[in-house]
């Protein structure tokens, strides 16, 4: 019997852009393999095409190209070896838990008390024994969520999908669910031989995982993987998992860097290719503000998370802002503040937008690219249209209206140009009219 569950080669997935303006291409040459008796992380931003290929995986939806095989058997259709835990709960709300569970079973035409004896050990496993008959409404976020558990693991799959299973619950919650899903794997009374998670939490990952794969986004490609070579149940106190923690959450925040594997599609170069971080500008100097204050003025990422009390995604982008514009440097798991960062925290409010113009213009090819588009105009103005339908070409629309107000918020900040709200235009600001 191989050991190689499913294996997926060169996937891709185009989606095609609103008015037929093209296709946006979201999965760019994704290989992986999943392996009998290992836990496998998806580790990526927003936006890296995690949800996407969890989907592919599962035969809910085609790849445009590439190939898919479970078990040895290529997947055309909904793949019977897996079974899934969504982000949102699920559950229809006119059955019972009991029935909810049941649910799956009853569509294979599993006889009833074969079916109610595989979900009664089902719901016994996820703790929730003596609620069969509660209604959804009737039960927290947490019940709800092992209930969507139970549904998965009473199919008994071969490889259970987990796609975010905890991001919809309380901190606490979660961490106890996270907890009793780990020892059910620790302890071999797990019903599938292996599970497949996608998350964007890094110690989530590195709590339950074997192997850690890191997707990049724009299209979503493997910038490789890191094992998580610790005995099991993996120690968060040992030196070893805040290495690993450390390691990545440096490769997270810097897009650049190397991790082993490395098999990354590459878009042509545009400055409305490469994504701006959705980062207000009250949260990036707020980041730089608390870094000023500590006496090294540096700090542990994975601890700054911790007191911040953000996500992981909101973090890795005001860092990713930070670094992008020169105020703060990622080094070895810890973010610290450039002799600019310090000027900027301590300037004027004058003189930290000029320096915050500067950085953009020198750092930051799309603001001189909207610059010089708006100055050879000679009404030194244009609909801001133009350039959304620019940013169409290579996000989803929602995502390039985010890119579109993010732009307009640094420029209009930095004082390149100015946006009216009333008629959707953007023109420069009277200083570059000057020049």
């Amino acid at each position: 019997m191989s050991d190689e569950l499913i294996v997926c080669r060169d996937i891709y997935k185009q989606f095609p852009l609103p008015g037929g303006k093209g296709e946006f291409t979201a999965l760019g040459g994704i290989s992986l393999t999943i392996r009998s008796g290992e836990v496998l992380a998806l580790l990526g931003r927003s936006g890296s095409g995690k949800s996407t290929l969890l989907r592919i995986l599962a035969g809910l939806i085609p790849p445009t190209s590439g190939s898919v095989a479970s078990d040895g058997k290529p997947v055309t259709d909904a793949n019977d070896d897996v079974a899934m835990v969504f982000q949102s709960f699920a559950l229809l709300p006119w059955l019972t838990v009991m029935e909810n569970v049941e649910l799956g079973l009853q569509a294979r035409g599993v006889p009833r008390a074969s079916r109610a004896r595989r979900a009664l050990k089902a719901i016994d496993m996820v703790g929730l024994d003596g609620f069969e008959g509660a209604y959804p409404k009737e039960l927290s976020g947490g019940m709800k969520q092992r209930v969507g558990c139970a549904r998965a693991l009473v199919m008994e799959p071969k490889v259970l999908f987990m796609d975010e299973p905890f991001s919809a619950l309380d901190v606490l919650t979660a961490e106890n669910l996270r907890g009793e899903i780990d020892d059910l794997w620790n302890t071999g009374t797990f019903p599938s031989r292996s599970i497949l998670l996608v998350t964007h939490n890094i110690e989530e990952a590195v709590i339950l995982a074997d192997r850690v794969m890191v997707l990049g986004s724009n299209p979503g490609h493997v910038r490789g993987e890191v094992t998580i070579d610790l005995p099991r149940p993996h120690d968060r106190a040992s030196a070893r998992f805040k290495e690993i923690v450390e390691h990545l959450y440096a490769v997270m925040t810097n897009p650049d860097l190397k991790v082993p594997v490395q098999s990354a599609a590459v878009r042509q170069a545009s400055p409305f290719s490469h994504p701006l971080p959705h980062v207000r500008i009250g949260g990036l100097s707020g980041l730089l503000e608390l870094l000023a204050e500590r006496d090294s003025g540096t700090e542990d990422i994975a601890h700054l998370a911790d007191r911040l009390a953000v996500t992981a995604d909101d973090l890795l982008a005001i860092i990713e802002a930070a670094t992008l514009l020169g105020f703060a440097v990622v080094s070895n798991g810890d973010i610290g503040l450039t002799d600019l960062g310090h000027e900027f925290v301590s300037a004027t409010i004058l003189r930290s937008k000029d320096i915050f113009r500067e950085q953009l213009v020198a750092r930051v090819p799309l603001f001189d690219s909207i610059v010089r588009t708006l100055k050879e105009r000679r009404s030194k103005s244009m609909r801001g249209d133009f350039f959304l339908d620019i940013w169409d070409e290579y996000f989803p629309r929602e995502d390039a209206q985010r890119q579109f107000a993010t732009a307009v918020e640094w420029g209009r900040y930095a004082e390149l140009f100015e946006y009216d709200s009333g008629d959707g235009s953007i023109h420069l600001s009277e200083r570059d009219v000057a020049i």
